[in-house]
This record gives C-alpha cells, sequence and structure tokens, in this order.
C-alpha cells in the first residue's frame, strides 16, 4: 500500500496537467499567490519575508567591513547563506547545510551576483584595504515546493531595504558615520522563474506535491533587459531545446509580473 498511493498521486496530478489543469485550479503558467513584507527584522540593516503560496522565507542581511578579495582589490563582497529550519519541514533536519541548502544559497547567490543587483564598486571604501561586505541569510520558514524563486525575490526585497553607514576617509583614518546612512548602490533586479516538467509538460512554480512527482526542473534567472543570469537543472530528465525556449519566454513574462511586488 505504502508504493501505490504515490503511484495513484503521481498518476492523477500528471493527467490534469496533460489537461492544461493542476490540482489547485492554476493554469500551467501561474503562480500561486504572492506575498512581500521589507523591514521585518528590526535588528538587521535590512530585511524581508516573503511567501509564494504557503511557502516562506524570512531574510536579513547584515553588512560589515572587511577586507576584499585579493583579486578584486577594489569591490565589495555579497555572501549567502540558507537555513532550513526543522520546523519548516519535516524533511528538514538539525545540523550543517543538506544538498538542498547549498544548492539554494548558491542558486540565489549567483543570480544576484551575475544580475549584478548592487554595483559592488561602490562597497569599496579603500582599495586593497577596507570593503563593505553584505551578509544575506536565508531561513525558510514554511515549505511548500519552489524555493528558489522565493528565496530570490525576498533577497532582492531586503536589499533594496538595506542600509549602511555613511564612510568616510578623515586625516587618512576611517571614519563611520552611524547616525547617517545610506542605500545600497541598487544596478538591477533581477528574479528567478522556476518550472517542472511532469509528464512531458512545463508547469511554473510547482508546489511540493508536484516537486514530489517531478521528473525535473529549471529554474532561470533573468535581468529586467530579459537577459539571463542564472540557470539551475535539477532532476534525471533533460530538457529539449524547444521546452527550454518555452521556459525562457515564460520567464521573461513572470519576472516582470513577479517584479511588481517589489515596488
Amino acid at each position: 500500500m505504502v508504493n501505490i498511493v504515490p503511484e495513484i498521486t503521481r498518476k492523477s496530478i500528471t493527467e490534469l496537467i496533460k489537461k492544461g489543469e493542476r490540482a489547485d485550479s492554476r493554469s500551467p503558467d501561474e503562480y500561486r499567490d504572492v506575498e512581500l513584507e521589507v523591514g521585518v527584522i528590526e535588528k538587521a540593516e535590512g530585511s524581508a519575508r516573503v511567501k509564494i503560496g504557503n511557502t516562506q522565507i524570512m531574510i536579513g542581511i547584515k553588512p560589515q567591513i572587511g577586507e576584499p578579495f585579493a583579486d578584486t582589490p577594489n569591490v565589495g563582497v555579497l555572501m549567502t547563506n540558507s537555513e532550513l529550519l526543522p520546523m519548516a519541514s519535516p524533511t528538514f533536519e538539525p545540523g550543517p547545510p543538506d544538498e538542498r541548502s547549498v544548492e539554494l544559497s548558491r542558486v540565489t547567490d549567483r543570480c544576484l551576483r551575475e544580475g549584478q543587483v548592487i554595483d559592488l564598486e561602490k562597497l569599496c571604501i579603500i582599495e586593497d584595504e577596507k570593503v563593505w561586505m553584505i551578509f544575506l541569510d536565508l531561513h525558510v520558514l514554511d515549505y511548500d515546493g519552489n524555493l528558489m524563486d522565493a528565496a530570490v525575490l525576498g533577497s532582492v526585497a531586503a536589499l533594496l531595504n538595506t542600509k549602511i553607514p555613511a564612510a568616510r576617509i578623515e586625516n587618512d583614518k576611517l571614519v563611520i558615520d552611524e547616525e547617517n546612512s545610506i542605500d545600497l548602490p541598487i544596478k538591477e533586479k533581477p528574479l528567478m522563474c522556476t518550472f517542472a516538467k511532469i509528464g512531458g509538460e512545463l508547469v511554473v512554480d510547482p508546489s511540493l506535491e508536484e516537486e514530489n512527482i517531478m521528473d525535473s526542473r529549471i529554474s532561470i534567472g533573468m535581468r529586467e533587459d530579459g537577459s539571463i543570469c542564472a540557470m539551475q537543472k535539477g532532476g534525471e530528465m533533460p530538457f529539449t531545446k524547444e521546452e527550454i525556449r518555452k521556459a525562457v519566454n515564460i520567464t521573461s513574462q513572470k519576472t516582470k509580473e513577479l517584479r511588481e511586488h517589489l515596488k
């Protein structure tokens, strides 16, 4: 019986999708309800809470001054970390980051970095010596599918909400003006759109139920001008060129819709 129930579920969801329908009554290219709130963590310099359906992530931003990397002496640093809290899902366990946590951190970081969300050169205070380091922490509070899109949307919102103290050089000394804060130098607002391939069909924003039976997954990060800045594939089944083109075209439209929430 343990094996029969998942197969029944798989068949039911797959048959619906082949007919252009979904178990939660959405169309194949429709997102669940999106909620976005900023300034939700009082002690963070920037923060956001994002919900897509029942998936919920809290994002906190913490800036600090540090040394630049040796190969980029005049560029600030952006570092992304994620935590899958055990209360968010029975499959999340306490302890070191697992593959899902590492993937979420890396994909979010890649989309933000390659999407050039921050003008990192403007975070340089003293070349070779001092730059702003921006630490971005993702805390998954509820998991019901599609962490990637929620993480990127919430991260961009949190970065837009972030302020850092003004820094200047006086008499060869670094002066941090805690009383006067400035916005982060935001350049772009890249966002991500994720697809699940089920029964040979593509569906946007897969729920956890859909993720559990999908053949493969592809997440596409896109800048405001429609150029691709990140792409991540999961699952065993391949995507055809036609499917990837279709996904890119849909991403162009859907990221525009998601970007409206940032306003």
